[in-house]
């Protein structure tokens, strides 16, 4: 069911919500949270899908704010809020309202977005695109548990990280984070497998993809290895190759699809590693509404202390000087478990 409303308020949306329900049969709806997105109106539709797609398995109230600046001095001073409700089969599992603000009200959104959350439910934020540069200080961000955005939709994705890591607050996470659990998780299986130490790692993945920086960071923040970053055609992050004082561990996806794990004196495995779509990728960030302390880590780690193909401490153009990539000299410890969000660790040498 959907209504339509134009020139409204926070109040008039709320009771559209209720009548609405009632109209379908179902006066009490059991939701987890409120999802917003903050979009523009190109990228409304695909956000909003993925999002309900994620509804089947946490069911929410998505309120998806669209910012229409207008390029008349005339219009943006006529403030306006126009809002679509839909309930029912035509919100997923959930409720969803669709506010288009217009005018000095764009500079307000968090005073409508207010009176719609759900009572004592947590909130997340999610910028498709254009996400602020310190989601925390961000006015809608500031009403929020979680806070995702997206590094792969901006224009310098790996410069981009700098100023995430500059501006991390606890709640923090980025899409191209989530996209790399299923690599974590399989490295961090691997190295349970043997006893031997790393020595060396190289990631191998597109040139301006942000995912393949954080795996790289990841590793060399847990292993306390030099991690030296290469280049591909992708899609996304194509290899990872570990040396060990017993041979190599290498974990390889050429197809973006069907990944090849080789460990020394084991045989080689076929696994599952395909690309992801959003709706995954939202529904796996909704499960966990804790900081990330993992990620933060990673994060902190500075794509400048990675090491290029070249051999040189420079991870990409543009990027700012780098510096050499510390060995750590603690004792080994075991590894890491196979979980996504678990870090990993060095096996213990024979």
């Amino acid at each position: 069911m959907k209504t339509d409303l134009t020139d409204t308020t926070a109040s008039k949306i709320n009771k559209a919500l209720v009548k609405a329900r009632r109209a379908i049969g179902t006066p009490a709806v059991g939701m987890v949270l409120t999802l917003v997105i903050v979009t523009d109106e190109e990228n409304a539709y695909d956000a909003l899908k993925a999002a309900s797609d994620a509804s089947r398995e946490h069911p929410s109230r998505t309120l998806v704010v669209i910012k229409r600046v207008s390029r008349s001095p005339r219009d943006r001073t006529q403030s306006r809020l126009d809002a679509e409700v839909r309930v029912g089969a035509d919100a997923g599992t959930g409720e969803t309202v669709v506010l288009r603000l217009y005018g000095e009200v764009v500079d307000h959104a968090q005073s409508v977005v207010l009176p719609l959350l759900l009572p004592d439910a947590p909130v997340v934020v999610w910028w498709p695109v254009n996400a602020p540069l310190d989601p925390a200080n961000d006015p809608l961000g500031a009403l929020a548990q979680r806070r995702v955005t997206d590094t792969y939709a901006c224009e310098q994705p790996v410069k981009e990280l700098a100023a995430r890591a500059d501006a991390y607050a606890p709640g923090d996470t980025d899409l191209s984070w989530t996209r790399i659990t299923p690599w974590r998780s399989m490295l961090a299986a691997a190295l349970d497998q043997v006893a031997c130490e790393v020595q060396g790692v190289e990631v191998e993945g597109e040139e301006f993809n942000p995912s393949c920086e954080l795996l790289a960071m990841w590793l060399a923040d847990r292993l306390g290895v030099p991690v030296r970053r290469s280049h591909s055609a992708g899609p996304g992050l194509t290899a990872v190759r570990m040396d060990t004082d017993c041979g190599p561990i290498v974990l390889d996806r050429a197809d973006g699809s069907l990944a090849t794990l080789s460990i020394q004196g084991q045989p080689k495995r076929a696994v599952a590693l395909k690309r992801r779509d959003t709706a995954e990728l939202i529904a796996e960030e909704l499960r966990r509404l804790d900081p990330d302390d993992t990620y933060a880590s990673a994060l902190r780690f500075g794509v400048e202390r990675l090491t290029s193909s070249d051999g040189n401490d420079a991870p990409a153009k543009g990027e700012r000087e780098a510096v050499p990539a510390p060995v750590e000299s603690a004792a080994k410890a075991p590894a890491a478990e196979a979980a996504a969000q678990a870090p990993v660790k060095k096996a213990a040498a024979k």
